[in-house]
């Protein structure tokens, strides 16, 4: 059965209602950790080898052995299926021919969408079949706040605001990320935003917000020498697009109170959260450059990169890299003519 948004938190909560579950998705970090859950969830541990069976590519043919065999010990048995592929398909239908109420639960990460193992997986009403994608906006918020509540940590709006748009693609990087936070904060604490600067300052973000920043600027060998120092952090082009396109909008919405009839500094108070002080300077070059239009424009482009990048096969990183170029050039070009007058 295809799992959808809707039932997905009630089929988290209970794996054990299922024969078998299949991972499949973009975001390995979230993969593996619903994997773990629902293992932990069935044998009460992640490690007990008398009730858990992990096969990876090297025993996978162990497959329908291992999910026919008994409990020693007593207790409802897991076998941890992972790189699942088509090629497990055939031992997997025959695991489930047997009389048997082992949990199969598959990570396949990368798993194409006209998989035939997906399709078995989502015909069979004993099965379930989760998309495993990397969350954004309101979704990634709600999982922030629930992985420090689990902390009794409490985190500002404008933090976690700052957070969030900051965190990379992988689950498992941002939880990392969160659990560093609850350790600074400690149980029952509470961030503010400079708490989460503080602790999040040394992470690939860091470079991407550089190189965002020196582009709208029209300084081309810093954006470069940032974006490249983000992609070697292991930032992917996708969280790098979302970042700028961020900083953009928030260029746009100064621009946008300042066509009101407010200044530039009563613009500036209206940004939530506010520009970082060490960032003010840049952020006020980056709006002498900018009209209200041309960053509408740019704005625009972006988001067309973005579902560029989101297409198979496409050279995203390449397409990345041109767009910050692009950008940087277009704001040196209005800084050249503004500084002849």
């Amino acid at each position: 059965m295809k799992i959808d948004a809707r039932t997905l938190p009630r089929v988290l909560a209970d794996p054990g209602a299922w024969r078998a579950i299949l991972l499949y998705g973009e975001d390995t970090g979230l993969i593996r950790e619903r994997a773990q859950d629902a293992v932990r969830k069935i044998a009460g541990t992640t490690d007990d080898p008398f009730r858990i069976a992990v096969l990876d590519r090297e025993t996978h043919d162990r497959l329908e052995e291992e999910a026919t065999a008994l409990s020693l010990m007593g207790g409802r048995r897991v076998v941890r299926v992972r790189d699942a592929s088509d090629s497990q398909l055939k031992p997997l239908e025959h695991s489930l021919a047997q009389n048997t109420d082992t949990l199969l639960v598959l990570e396949a990460p990368g798993l194409a969408s006209r998989s035939k193992l997906r399709a078995f997986m989502e015909a069979r009403p004993d099965c379930a079949s989760i998309g495993c994608y990397p969350e954004e906006g309101r979704n990634l918020e709600g999982s922030v706040s629930k992985m420090l509540g689990a902390h009794q940590v409490r985190i500002d709006p404008d933090a976690l605001h700052w957070l969030t748009t900051r965190l990379g693609a992988d689950r498992a990087a941002a939880r990392s990320e969160v659990e560093k936070l609850a350790l600074y904060a400690g149980d029952g604490g509470r961030l503010d935003l400079e708490d989460v600067r503080a602790c999040i300052g040394d992470a690939g973000s860091v470079s991407v917000e550089d190189a965002a920043f020196a582009a709208t600027e029209g300084q081309r060998a810093q954006a470069d020498l940032a974006l490249e120092r983000a992609l070697a952090e292991g930032t992917s082009p996708i969280a790098i697009i979302r970042a700028f396109l961020a900083h953009l909008h928030r260029l746009r919405r100064v621009r946008a109170a300042m066509a009101t009839g407010l200044s530039r500094t009563d613009a500036l108070k209206t940004l939530r959260p506010p520009v970082f002080f060490k960032r003010t300077a840049s952020f006020g070059r980056a709006l002498e450059l900018w009209t209200l239009p041309a960053l509408t424009r740019e704005t625009a482009a972006w988001q067309a990169l973005e579902l560029a990048c989101k297409q198979t096969g496409a050279p995203d990183t390449l397409l990345c890299r041109r767009q910050v170029a692009i950008l940087s050039a277009r704001a040196a070009q209005t800084g050249s003519k503004n500084a002849r007058g």
